[in-house]
C-alpha cells in the first residue's frame, strides 16, 4: 500500500493554493474532502436519499438537487439536526475518499494527498500517514479573509473563531508550512518537506 499525506489548514490559510501546486506542478493525486462532500449528496447517492428521508423533500430545488442554503439554515440553528446530518454525510465522505484512495493505489500510484479541512477536528488522522498544516498567523488570516470574501472584520473574526485555532493545530501536525509570506516561499517549504520524506 502507498503513502497518504494529509493536508489541512484553516479558512484563508492558503491550503487550496498549496493543494493546487501539489496537484498541478508536482503531479500528485489530491483527494479533496470538500469535493467528496458535494459528490455524496448528489441526486441518486445513498447520502442524498438519507438526507431527504430525514429532512423532507421540501429541501429540493427544481432540478432535484439539495438546496444547500436551506439545509444550512436548518442545521445552523439546531444542534441535534446538525449532528443528524453529519451522521449521514461524514461516513459517506470517508467512504468516497477511501474508494478514491484504493483506485489511485490500484493504478500504481505510491503517494497521494488528502485535502481535509477538518482533519484534526473530525479525528480523521487515522486516514493518513503524515500530516502537513498550512499555517498563517491569525492577523494575516483575518486580513486575507476580509480581502477575499469582502467581509467586515467582525464577520471575518466570527468565521475564524468558529474553527480550531491554527496555533492548536500546529501541535498536532507532523510538519507546519509557514504561509505568512509569499506562495513561492511556501512552495519551497513543501518541496523541502517532500524531499526529506523522499516523496520527490
Amino acid at each position: 500500500m502507498g503513502q497518504v499525506i494529509g493536508i489541512t489548514g484553516g479558512i484563508a490559510s492558503g491550503k487550496s493554493s498549496i493543494s493546487q501546486f501539489i496537484r498541478e506542478e508536482l503531479g500528485f493525486t489530491i483527494i479533496d474532502a470538500d469535493i467528496a462532500a458535494r459528490e455524496v449528496v448528489e441526486p441518486g447517492q445513498e447520502a442524498y436519499r438519507a438526507i431527504i428521508k430525514v429532512f423532507g423533500s421540501e429541501l429540493l430545488l427544481p432540478d432535484d438537487s439539495i438546496d444547500r442554503a436551506k439545509l444550512g439554515s436548518i442545521i445552523f440553528h439546531d444542534e441535534k439536526k446538525r449532528q443528524m446530518l453529519n451522521g449521514i454525510v461524514h461516513p459517506a465522505v470517508r467512504k468516497r475518499m477511501l474508494e478514491q484512495k484504493e483506485t489511485a493505489f490500484a493504478l500504481g500510484e505510491n503517494v497521494l494527498f488528502m485535502d481535509i479541512p477538518l482533519l484534526f477536528e473530525s479525528n480523521l488522522t487515522h486516514m493518513v500517514d503524515k500530516t502537513i498544516l498550512i499555517y498563517v498567523d491569525e492577523l494575516i488570516q483575518l486580513e486575507r479573509l476580509i480581502k477575499r470574501n469582502g467581509l467586515s472584520e467582525v464577520d471575518a473574526k466570527a468565521r475564524v473563531d468558529s474553527q480550531m485555532p491554527l496555533v492548536e493545530k500546529k501541535k498536532l501536525a507532523d510538519v507546519v508550512i509557514n504561509n505568512n509570506g509569499s506562495l513561492l516561499e511556501s512552495k519551497k517549504q513543501i518541496k523541502q518537506v517532500l524531499a526529506q520524506w523522499e516523496v520527490i
